[in-house]
């Protein structure tokens, strides 16, 4: 008996975490997959959407930087002019002027395109990177020169060199490799010119020359990974949004076909009622008669007790289908409020007369705490009726004998009407308050309870007081009992009208010059009050 006991505790496990993880784990498998065949797909161990943007961002900064480029072109190439022979100098700038006039065509040319494949990709790829070490073959033929002539020249040289290898990096580095090809010729060429100088200061220009291109390509490696990790987290949000928008749609989905199918029950349900009263009309009229024995006795006395019961299960039956189709209207938005002005004290009164018999029967006392003086409330004396009703019902159901239930109506704090029902019940434990307020919900104790109902009287009571406008609050705790709170929001509440003064005004206006009783009164009075005084 020992070995099956222990397996359970040995084969037990979480009820969600086998669930979630099969998920997280496909989809982190799904991503990885994914991502590997981007790479292998891919020239630059990205993915292919990524390189065409990276190629459009490429293009998009060669064109906004074109007037720099040709800013520095020109004056590189006046400055040389003074060193070297003009039409040389010339020469050289009109060589480079053309080859970055390829460079923004061929940019305009490809932004122009549409999104293109992977393979017509790599072929602008390709020609990006051979423009751009045509462009730097070219600053290395201005830029060569031998070394070691002077240091103000030298020292000028490295300035240029630095400045030509930081704007190309800073221009191509969304492309990597291009940017290598603009700048790797140019200082390697000037590394070696300086260092055949063999001089002590040509060794630390070349060498000066060497990490400058190493820290320039380091900046346009770290710009690239910035730019790379920017488009990764555009296109996850992209995708986060995607999945967002589907799971909106499904969940906008599933909730027009709940609604439907709400609407279509609450039909069902108001049709059925409909359905089943004409024949439950006639058992309970019938079973009245046989019980009243109209027609004359039984000839066996027993009949007349099965008639009694045929007709309060007839009733019960009738009570249940009410409670149904006002459920159904509620839910189906055709139940309207017939409002008036309703006194909350009196409607309590009153249906604690009518189930007071009931109460006493089993034992129960119920009190009452009214406030006097209450105003009426605006509201439909039928639904607040039945909201007693079957509050002061459900208390007595669950209150054992001897118990007591507090009946109390009162003022708010907010200047509205509360209804407190508090009875010494068994109870309901927190986790089953949501049930017990749900339509058919019922609770632990109604279940084990000998008189079961169908769990519609809270439900129908707190929707007729949300049509109402007002709250309902429900608070229990096991065997101590359970107290219900309705409150009527204060702009229900019609307050007193002002007393009529006695003397009442004159219904139609006197004629102009005509004086009227009091006037005369008073002029008669006048001289006798005159001379009294002395005045």
């Amino acid at each position: 008996m020992s070995k099956p006991a222990e397996k359970p505790e040995v084969v037990q496990l979480p009820a969600e975490p086998p669930a979630a993880a099969p998920a997280s784990n496909r989809r982190a498998a799904a991503q990885r997959v994914r991502e590997a065949r981007d790479r292998l797909t891919s020239t630059s161990g990205t993915r292919p959407a990524f390189d065409n943007e990276l190629l459009r961002q490429y293009a998009q900064t060669r064109i906004s930087a074109s007037y720099v480029v040709m800013l520095l072109v020109v004056a590189t190439g006046v400055l040389f002019g003074f060193w070297m022979q003009p039409v040389s100098a010339a020469a050289w700038t009109c060589g480079m002027l053309c080859i970055h006039a390829g460079i923004i065509r061929y940019s305009a040319k490809f932004l122009a395109e549409p999104a293109s494949s992977t393979a017509t990709t790599r072929k602008w790829r390709t020609r990006f990177v051979l423009l751009d070490l045509l462009y730097g073959l070219c600053w290395t033929v201005i830029l060569i020169h031998p070394a070691g002539i002077d240091v103000v020249s030298n020292t000028l040289m490295m300035f240029l060199i630095l400045l030509v290898i930081a704007v190309s990096s800073m221009l191509a580095a969304n492309l990597p490799i291009a940017a290598l090809a603009a700048t790797v010729p140019v200082t390697v060429a000037i590394a070696l010119n300086f260092a055949l100088g063999r001089t002590f200061d040509d060794y630390v220009l070349a060498v000066l020359a060497i990490a400058a291109e190493g820290y320039f390509a380091l900046l346009a490696h770290r710009l690239h990974s910035t730019t790379l990790a920017t488009l990764e987290a555009r296109a996850e949000k992209d995708a986060l949004i995607g999945e967002l928008e589907q799971a909106k749609s499904i969940s906008d989905e599933a909730r027009h076909r709940a609604e439907a199918a709400n609407v279509a029950k609450s039909r069902f349900l108001a049709q059925m009622s409909h359905e089943l009263r004409t024949p439950l009309n006639a058992i309970l009229g019938f079973s009245e008669v046989m019980t009243s024995e109209i027609f004359g006795a039984h000839a066996v006395p027993v009949y007349k007790e099965y008639s009694a019961d045929i007709h309060n299960s007839g009733v019960h039956l009738l009570n249940l289908i009410n409670e149904i189709l006002d459920l159904s209207r509620i839910e189906a938005g055709r139940y309207e409020l017939n409002e008036e002005a309703v006194s909350l004290v009196h409607v309590v009164g009153d249906c604690h007369h009518l189930l007071k018999l009931r109460a006493s029967s089993r034992g129960i006392t119920i009190h009452e705490v009214f406030e006097q003086g209450m105003p009426r409330v605006w509201a439909d004396e039928r639904a607040i009726r039945q909201i007693v009703l079957n509050l002061l019902s459900n208390s007595i159901k669950f209150t054992p004998q001897g118990g007591e239930i507090w009946l109390k109506v009162g003022w708010t704090a907010s200047g509205g009407q509360y209804l407190s029902v508090k009875d010494t019940g068994s109870g309901i434990a927190e986790d089953e308050i949501p049930i017990v307020l749900a339509s058919f919900g019922q609770g632990s104790n109604s279940i084990k309870s000998a008189e079961q109902g169908a769990g519609l009287g809270l439900p129908i009571a707190k929707s007729l007081i949300d049509m109402h406008g007002g709250t309902f609050t429900l608070k229990s705790k096991l065997r101590i009992g359970t107290e219900v709170i309705v409150t009527i929001p204060p702009e229900r509440v019609m307050s007193a009208l002002a007393p009529m003064s006695d003397e009442a005004p004159p219904l139609q206006p006197e004629p102009a010059g005509t004086a009227t009783a009091d006037d005369k009164r008073r002029a008669r009075n006048k001289p006798i009050m005159n001379a009294g005084t002395g005045l």
